[in-house]
């Protein structure tokens, strides 16, 4: 099995303050992650150069075989990025702000509709209850 995310001595600075200090971890293929630690750890940061919404300033990361900085434009092809609060709208069900996403990215109301499925199932949530109020 292949790496979804290898990472390999990653740096960030922000003028003297380092936000990532030598990064490195590889994330298999099929797994999930999840980036814990206090603020300023450097969550945010990671996600955004593996995103490429930052450029390292050393290192070397990849993403779906994608360089961060070489293939970026190819990378943000094949990723999607959200964040804490990404519902569209607080009042639609988890598969309805799918739907929406799907349809702003031009997939189609068929589409969109299959696609939140195949999300929801693949995830094990089509059980949850269709919305938290």
């Amino acid at each position: 099995m292949s790496d979804a995310i290898t990472a390999d001595g990653l740096v960030k600075r922000y003028g003297e303050a380092t936000a990532l200090d030598g990064l490195s971890f590889t994330v298999p293929q099929g797994t999930v992650l999840a980036l814990l630690g206090p603020n300023g750890a450097g969550k945010t940061t990671t996600v955004r150069v593996l995103t490429t919404l930052l450029r390292p300033d050393g290192g070397r990361a990849t993403v779906a075989g994608c360089d961060v900085v070489r293939d970026a434009r190819r990378l943000r092809s094949h990723i999607g990025l959200s964040g804490q609060y990404a519902a569209v709208d607080e009042h639609l069900t988890g598969a309805e702000n799918l739907e929406m996403v799907g349809r702003l990215y031009h997939l189609g109301a068929k589409r969109s509709k299959a696609r939140a499925r195949e999300l929801l199932e693949r995830f094990d949530l089509t059980g949850a209850p269709p919305t938290v109020r």
